[in-house]
Parts: structure tokens; sequence; C-alpha cells
């Protein structure tokens, strides 16, 4: 059973769409459910968040995430986005059942996809920032 903030931002996902010119973005996926993340990120010259969007091929679960995920790093500096972690994302939600975790980890890692892009195309170091993986079933496999 879904949460009521689950299906509100399944239903009125927030920050739907591309940005034009975007400072980042990252494309992340589970080959297992068929899930498919893609976030935008227009960052300032102070490394603030201004704009964050998204694009989601997927369940409500994997809509859901994405759009709370945009509204959890908007605003935020590149550091405080990255500590955006899934449970984060989770708790905004007011969970998500045991079987939908993985679309939580998708959000997270197509933030840091999409700050893994940003780094790499104006020559910079994220503190704790690391290369995205290929695909997030990697993540999830030793969960199970």
């Amino acid at each position: 059973m879904y949460s009521e903030k689950v299906m509100d931002h399944f239903s009125n996902p927030r920050n739907v769409g591309e940005i034009d010119n975007p400072s980042g973005v990252g494309t992340v996926g589970n080959a297992k459910c068929g899930d498919i993340m893609r976030m935008y990120l227009d960052i300032d010259e102070n490394q603030v968040i201004r704009e964050c969007k998204f694009k989601t091929f997927g369940c409500g679960a994997a809509i859901a995430t994405s759009s709370m995920a945009t509204e959890l790093v908007k605003g935020k500096t590149v550091q405080e986005a990255l500590q955006v972690t899934n449970k984060a994302v989770m708790e905004a939600l007011d969970g998500l059942p045991p079987v939908k975790v993985h679309c939580s980890l998708l959000a997270e890692q197509a933030i840091h996809a999409a700050l893994w892009d940003y780094a790499k195309k104006n020559n910079i170091v994220i503190e704790g920032l690391s290369e995205p993986v290929d695909d997030i079933e990697e993540l999830t496999e030793d969960e199970d």
C-alpha cells in the first residue's frame, strides 16, 4: 500500500521535464524492473542547485521518488544534494513498500549521476562523490 504522499507525487509529479543547457544530467536504470530515470540540474556559480527536473520511465513509485528527489535537492548546495539518500527520499514520501525500495535508490543514484556529470563538465572534484554505476541492479543485489 502506498502512502498519500507517494500517490500525490505520482498523480501530480513536481519538476517534470528537461532543462535547456543543464549544468549536469544523470541517467540511471534498473534492468530487472525496467525503470529509467534522468535527472537534470541547473547549478549556479555558488554551487547551489537553482533548478532540478526529471524524466522517468517506470512505475508509480519511480515517478514519485523522482519527483520527491527533485524537491529535496532544489535550493541546496552541491554538497548538501550529495547527502540526499534513498532513505531521505523514502522518509519524505512516508515510506515505500519493500519491493519498491529500489526506486528510491534509483533517485539517489540519478542525483549522484547528474552531480558527476556537472563535476566532469567543470573539472572539479565533489568531495564524497564517486563515479556512478551502470546499472542500479548492482547496488540492490546485495540487499536481496
